[in-house]
This record gives C-alpha cells, structure tokens and sequence, in this order.
C-alpha cells in the first residue's frame, strides 16, 4: 500500500489535498495535525477517519521533535506533502519569532526525520511566491531564477523553507520538489486572507449581522488568483513526475487583478447592491508584495498542468462557502 503523509492537513491546502488523493488514488493517506487544531475543513471525513478506511489522523507539531519522529515513524510515507506552515504574512509581523520556528525549523525537523527514518521518500515542500516580495516591474512576470526580496517576516521563513529544502536535496540526495505558489484560493480559505475575508463579510452583510461596509487594507497590489483545487493538483503531479524530482517550480493561475478589482468582482455578485468600502489601518501591512504575477511555463511544460477551474468560478464558490457558514452558525444560534 501507497502511503502520503500530508502535514497540515486540517488546513485549507491540506484538507483539499486528502479530498484529491482520496479521489484520484487508492493511497492510505496520513494526516499531521496538532491537538488543538480545528477539524472544520476535514468534518466531510469523519467516517472515514472514524472507520480507519484510508486516512488516518496523527497528533504532532513542527515546534516538537519528538512528535515529528513518532510521525514519521508510524506513516512511514512514500510521498509527502509538506504543507504545514504559519501561513499568514500579517500574523508574521506581530509573530516572527514563532513564524521563523514552525517554517524554516519545522521543515528541518520534518526533513531531518524523513531523511533518518525514510529517505526514499519523496517529498514536496510547499514554499511561497511571497519569496520574490516586492518586484522591479521589470522582472514580471516572475520566473524561477527571479531574486528574492522577501516583504515579509513569514516571506523571510519562506525563504528559508525554500533553501532548506534544497540543501536536503543537494546534500543528501532527497527527493524533493519545492513549489513557490502564488495566490490560491477557494472554499476553506481562512479570512485572515484579503478575499475570504472579504467574502465573510459580504455573506454577513446579506445576512444583516453587520452594517452594508466591507473593511480593507491595500487593494492596489496586484495578484494572480489560482484555485486552491487546481494547486493540490499540481503537487500531486509535481511529486509524482520523476522529471520534476530536485527542482523547484513557481505555480499559479491566469488571472492577474489587483486586490480591488477582486473586491469588486465579489460585491458585483452579492445580492445587497449598496455595499461601500471602508480603509482600515489595522489591514494594512508596514511593506507590501505588490506585482505577484507569475511566469508558470517551466513546470507546465514538465508536468503538462494546466489551471482548470476559472477565476469567477472560484470566487463564486468562495463566496458560497461563506454563505454557508454563516446561514449554518445563524440557525445554530437561533
């Protein structure tokens, strides 16, 4: 039996990464989850996981070396999928020390282990786009050897993710793919994030729990939007392409927009027509990545990926999913 490992799985990348291999492969599938962990994005699952019918769940953390080793002692995986991070680069300016820790030790702590325990594996590192930072217009679209100017304490652990991930490569013949990938997103996104958070908000105002306002930071930065289901796609065939073994690959979609635009697309689909826009300072960042948009012609041509679900597509269903939850918690409370 085929065994992945996949490390955060309760996050949005992760929880879509064990929806893909358990519809795409007949892998058992391990996931890495701390205690404390919320199980939102994975409660589709419970009688799977419950059942023990091809995914099983592991309790760790990547500030615990010990955790991590017992994990990888007990999946002993032939593929992983390090997706596992302190992801949010807000979070990072008022966190950095904890950001550093759980994204550039954590990964060494995973990688260290795998190497001892199971260094045939193959693993995927899931690195950032967030690495480039701010860039000189004249470098856009961004490509692989485009220098790093990190904006960004969680940029910066990124960063060492990335060169981490390439030293246990080069050092110790691991097998190892690392991909930089640029905005992703869709249902399970966590509002901490410019467009889930913005898509909260619009699903409450529909619900009338908050004033006809949506609250925002910069919406000058341009970004390339790609769905977080056509993502996990690409690091399956990522990892499962010998051709892509000890290579690094910036991915992402084909819609280029800035924060703005995106907003506006997402009040042009609301059913309330008199929502305003409203600046607040606490969104915004001391420095900001502003011209995210990527040159993805290198891994295409390897892997033969190609983003399938559409920009309106996936802001609609992200959309969706908040009105979701938010009409679910509503009837809770009543």
């Amino acid at each position: 039996m085929t065994v992945a490992l996949i490390t955060g799985i309760t996050g949005m990348v992760g929880s879509h990464m064990a929806d893909f291999l358990l519809r795409e492969t007949d892998w058992e599938i391990h996931g890495l989850l701390r205690w404390r962990s919320p199980l939102d994005n994975i409660s589709h699952l419970t009688e799977e996981i419950n059942s023990g019918n091809r995914i099983k769940l592991i309790y760790g953390d990547l500030l615990d070396d010990q955790s991590i080793n017992l994990a990888v002692q007990q999946s002993r995986p032939d593929f992983v999928f390090h997706l596992a991070a302190q992801s949010f680069p807000k979070t990072s300016f008022t966190a950095p020390i904890h950001t550093f820790d759980v994204n550039i030790l954590g990964t060494y702590r995973l990688l260290q282990s795998l190497q001892s325990i199971v260094p045939n594996s193959k693993v995927h590192v899931c690195s950032s786009s967030e690495v480039f930072g701010r860039v000189p217009a004249e470098f856009v679209p961004i490509r692989e050897d485009t220098p790093f100017h990190p904006a960004s304490p969680y940029a910066i652990s990124k960063v060492g993710t990335d060169l981490i991930a390439r030293f246990f490569g080069e050092a110790y013949g691991m097998q190892i793919v690392t991909t930089r990938m640029f905005t992703h997103t869709g249902p399970r996104r966590g509002d901490v994030f410019a467009e889930s958070s913005f898509a909260k908000q619009i699903a409450m105002i529909e619900n009338n729990l908050i004033p006809p306002k949506v609250k925002v930071g910069n919406l000058d930065s341009m970004r390339t939007f790609a769905d977080v289901r056509d993502a996990v796609r690409a690091y399956y065939l990522a990892l499962t392409n010998e051709n892509a073994i000890g290579k690094t690959f910036n991915i992402g979609g084909t819609h280029s927009c800035t924060v703005g635009e995106m907003l506006d697309y997402l009040i042009s689909q609301s059913t309330v027509r008199s929502i305003q826009i409203e600046i607040d300072q606490d969104r915004l960042r001391p420095i900001d990545a502003d011209l995210q948009i990527p040159d993805t012609s290198y891994f295409r041509n390897i892997t033969g990926w190609q983003p399938s679900i559409s920009y309106e597509k996936t802001m609609n269903d992200l959309l969706q999913y908040w009105r979701d939850r938010i009409l679910t918690a509503a009837t809770i409370q009543r």
